[in-house]
């Protein structure tokens, strides 16, 4: 059975521990079996992308990583 959580996706939220620690954000997602969610502009990582249809280039994408669900709080709007 999935954990149940507060937060959810189109929530404001505050990153309390890491990296990004006070950035807040929108919850773009919410991975129930990680125990973790993704927020916009938080937690930047490179991920290398070979060339395809829709990106002819290939080479670096910034991309959202996930934050586990303890180290964010619900920001009132």
């Amino acid at each position: 059975m999935a954990t149940k959580f507060k937060i959810k996706k189109g929530d404001q939220v505050m990153v309390i521990a890491g990296d990004d620690k006070g950035t807040t954000g929108e919850v773009l997602q919410v991975l129930t079996k990680k125990e973790a969610v993704i927020v916009a502009g938080c937690k930047m990582a490179k991920k290398a992308v070979k060339p395809s249809e829709q990106n002819k280039e290939g080479g670096f994408v910034n991309v959202e990583m996930p934050i586990h669900i303890s180290n964010v709080k619900k920001v009132e709007a």
